[in-house]
């Protein structure tokens, strides 16, 4: 059997954690559901209904619960997708806005389950490692939603 990471991103739904799963693992490439688990006689919600869904996004495990809608998603945590072009950064940013996502800003997004991503280039940090260029990549981010690689290339320059 193939060990996996012993952390793992563990997701807090209402009720919708297979939905996502299915979302997520049509998305990203080598990601698939591994596991399904219901609730069992005695549980606080019906028999049968899905507990815990775990499946693997682009090589990474997660674990979604559907545990009742006090906590929903903020912003404090997101997922970060690091794209080499910008048809990349359309892909997935078209993808995960569909259907009841949301853009906000500088590359962030909310999907349809409120949960946060930043759709953003590869090794974003190399727009900010020369001081005479970053305050222009940053003015320029500023007035992005999606992001827009020739747009931060030609203010890099």
């Amino acid at each position: 059997m193939l060990k996996t990471s012993r952390i793992k991103p563990f997701l807090w739904f209402d009720d919708q954690a297979e939905d996502a799963a299915k979302l997520y693992t049509s998305i990203f490439p080598d990601s698939q559901i591994v596991q399904v688990a219901h609730y069992p006689p005695g549980a606080p919600v019906p028999a049968g209904k899905v507990m815990t869904v775990a499946f693997r996004l682009d090589g990474l495990d997660f674990v979604a619960l559907n545990g009742g809608p006090q906590y929903p998603f903020t912003e404090a945590v997101s997922f970060v997708v690091e794209c080499a072009d910008q048809a990349e950064i359309d892909h997935y940013w078209d993808r995960l806005t569909a259907d009841g996502g949301r853009p906000v800003q500088c590359g962030w997004l909310k999907d349809r389950y409120g949960l946060s991503w930043q759709v953003v280039p590869e090794d974003i940090g190399r727009y900010f490692t020369e001081a005479k260029s970053a305050e222009r990549v940053m003015q320029a981010l500023l007035k992005m939603v999606k992001l827009d690689l020739a747009a931060l290339e030609a203010a890099r320059r």
